[in-house]
């Protein structure tokens, strides 16, 4: 006899209020994932208990730690919610990485050209650049959906190459600085571009940028007109265009505002972090970003804790290297297997 059938509202057949739903999907995937990472330990040969408490101290242990965790976060809410606003049109961003690059190759080239500017008009124009090089370069990909001419999966997947590339031939070329040595990289940019910092710490204003990407993007959704006819469009996009939506300008729009937030986390590595264009720039930030945002369901207040605990495995990785001796892809391995429970997870919920 066949068992209950899980439904949204419910974990694994028994009826649930949807928090505690939430809460109890959380707690397996988190039980599972560590499982596997005290698996991964004991096959190098190392205690996990010990392991997780140097990851935990290291980095939630002490002001520095913190701080430095609350610096990985940073650009990481800007890249979850890249991905999170085109998800609710049922679309995919996989190109916050390259976004990254563009934003910050246009708040690079803003900061250095317009560098005789007051910092209080040069920041926001460094910001205006990077949301626009950012949400045009998503948006061709958004043009081609709507035209059916491609998928925006692959076409953002690809243009992460093509930015990476175009930065290298800039930093590399016409756009190093001599002063450098081997390494390549712009010129600084003036201290006027520089985003505040919180105290004594490498902390900058990018983090309330990322927070506050957070806080509008429901109301956004939820109580503007732009919203509701995007959340109709990726609802059900036949009716909506039945009912006179324009859904191919929704796309468009959609991933053109998702391209511009992962162009502003360029722009806040740029002036809060690296102050300089250079290869390193987004590290990996905008895959990051797509992890995170599936993981949250795509919910913007589940994208904070997810990007915190994101950047604490980011950041006991280096630990794991120099008290365990274990490779840093330990916490990639934990990253994946994480997103393909939460999945797994979610996909068990959908009824048959």
């Amino acid at each position: 006899m066949a068992g209950p059938r899980a439904h949204p509202g419910s974990f694994s057949g028994w009826p649930l209020p949807r928090a505690a739903d939430a809460a109890a999907r959380g707690a397996l995937v988190v039980t599972a994932a560590f499982g596997a990472f005290a698996l991964i330990m004991l096959l190098y040969e190392r205690n996990p208990f010990g392991a997780l408490a140097a990851m935990v101290s290291s980095t939630l242990g002490t002001s520095y730690g913190l701080s430095e965790v609350l610096v990985k976060m940073s650009p990481m809410l800007l890249t979850a919610v890249a991905v999170a606003v085109p998800a609710r049109l049922g679309l995919v961003n996989v190109g916050g990485e390259g976004q990254m690059f563009i934003g910050g190759l246009c708040a690079t080239w803003g900061a250095l050209t317009f560098q005789g500017l007051p910092g209080w008009l040069l920041l926001p124009l460094m910001a205006i650049l990077a949301f626009a090089g950012g949400g045009l370069w998503a948006g061709v990909t958004g043009w081609m959906r709507a035209r059916g001419w491609l998928t925006e999966v692959f076409s953002t997947l690809l243009l992460n190459y093509i930015a990476i590339l175009l930065v290298n031939f800039l930093v590399f070329g016409p756009w190093r600085d001599p002063g450098s040595g081997n390494y390549p990289q712009t010129r600084p940019i003036p201290d006027t571009a520089h985003l505040p910092l919180l105290g004594n710490t490498r902390v900058h204003a990018g983090i309330f940028v990322g927070l506050l990407a957070i806080v509008l993007f429901y109301p956004f959704l939820k109580k503007t007109r732009l919203g509701l006819q995007m959340r109709a469009a990726g609802g059900n996009p036949v009716a909506a265009a039945q009912t006179g939506i324009r859904v191919g300008r929704y796309i468009v729009i959609a991933m053109f505002v998702g391209g511009g937030l992962a162009g502003l986390a360029g722009m806040t590595q740029v002036a809060g972090i690296q102050f300089r264009l250079n290869p390193g720039l987004a590290a990996y930030v905008g895959y990051t970003g797509f992890l995170i945002s599936w993981l949250a369901g795509h919910r913007p207040l589940a994208i904070v804790p997810m990007a915190f605990l994101l950047a604490v495995l980011a950041g006991g990785g280096d630990i794991l290297q120099i008290t365990q001796g274990v490779p840093y892809a330990v916490v990639n391995v934990l990253v994946a297997l994480s997103l393909c429970l939460m999945l797994a997870v979610r996909a068990r919920r959908v009824p048959s």
